[in-house]
């Protein structure tokens, strides 16, 4: 367990929610802005941005290497792509002021050491590495370096960069880190989710880990807390209406509230191993069934199978003293309706 500006993130603590900007703010700071306090409304933890410019992401290049071919953003060239999407520089302070103003984390995904320097001098938090940088582990080292929390998300990784990324953070003296697990698919189909792999990432590499969601509406996510998940981020838009970079797979603030909500209802149902009864289960003991006289009896004589029965309510013994009660003698006259107990039984067989 650790935590982010005072909320705690591990088992014993609801699931931290991290509400992705990413591109949607569509390149107004105001939308921006607006997306923020609509995660705050939701009731979302913390809203991430991403950190970086087309220049330190790529370069400009026409060549075949740099176009994007299929999925969402097909036919883009990737310099395009990133100088659409890209959440200018000399945005994040009013951003970082605005949303420590009405109260919600903030943090980033720095591309690289220039983000890193940028997001240090605003004081972050907390630092989120991309799937597709989780390779860079010059930027990880980076990143590390600076104290502060790291959450990593795996997508496309195998097992051995994982590791490798963790050791990488760790020899630089990170302490707090987070895997996501994540499928780096936009959108996500949800067959291929793999949520067992959060219980592998937890016992493989003994940290806390999440889960980074690309999929159309909240049902991996709420699954995800039943396997260990701590922590839930999900890319956010104020209306998917406005297209944008990301919008197809982000969730709308009302399904940003749902989220919030099912995924905590989830984590406060797993309650406790160990068979502990619930204390809501107490009062309906008493409609067990039990043991009754069903015929009067006067002291002395013996219960026959048609004097007694198993039956509703729970106050007489339970049914599995039925044949040790047959036919032995009653202590005192019974009436029909009473419990059978132990002190009107002769000998007082008890358990």
């Amino acid at each position: 367990m650790f935590e982010i500006e005072g909320v705690k993130i591990g088992e014993n603590s609801s699931p931290y929610i991290v509400a992705e900007l990413s591109a949607n703010h569509n390149g107004s700071i105001e939308r921006a802005k607006s997306s923020i306090f609509a995660a705050k409304s939701s009731g979302a933890n913390a809203v991430k941005l991403q950190t970086y410019t087309p220049d330190t992401m790529t370069i400009s290049c026409n060549k075949p290497d740099f176009l994007i071919q299929g999925g969402l953003w097909d036919g883009y060239k990737l310099y395009d792509l990133y100088a659409e999407a890209h959440t200018p520089f000399e945005w994040h302070k009013e951003l970082f002021d605005y949303a420590r103003e009405i109260g919600i984390t903030i943090f980033s995904s720095p591309f690289d050491e220039t983000a890193v320097e940028l997001l240090q001098s605003l004081n972050v938090p907390a630092y989120k590495i991309a799937s597709f940088e989780l390779t860079d582990h010059p930027l990880i080292e980076c990143v590390a370096l600076t104290g502060k929390p790291i959450l990593m998300s795996t997508g496309m990784a195998s097992e051995v960069e994982v590791a490798e990324a963790l050791e990488v953070a760790k020899c630089c003296g990170a302490k707090d880190i987070l895997l996501f697990h994540c499928i780096s698919s936009y959108p996500a189909p949800i067959e291929q989710c793999n949520l067992r792999n959060i219980t592998y990432l937890k016992q493989t590499f003994g940290v806390e880990v999440g889960l980074s969601d690309h999929t159309l509406n909240n049902t991996a996510a709420i699954a995800s807390i039943a396997l260990g998940a701590v922590a839930i981020e999900k890319h956010f838009t104020l209306s998917r209406k406005e297209k944008g970079p990301d919008s197809t797979f982000s969730l709308e603030p009302n399904e940003l509230t749902s989220l919030v909500q099912s995924t905590r209802d989830a984590w406060l149902a797993l309650g406790e191993s160990g068979l502990s009864r619930a204390n809501v289960e107490t009062a309906n003991r008493a409609f067990r069934r039990s043991i009754y006289f069903v015929r009067d009896i006067k002291a002395g004589e013996k219960i026959s199978a048609g004097d007694i029965r198993r039956i509703r309510p729970g106050f007489g013994l339970d049914p599995k003293y039925y044949s040790k009660i047959l036919g032995r003698s009653v202590t005192q006259d019974v009436t029909r309706g009473d419990p059978v107990s132990w002190d009107v039984i002769e000998g007082n067989l008890g358990p």
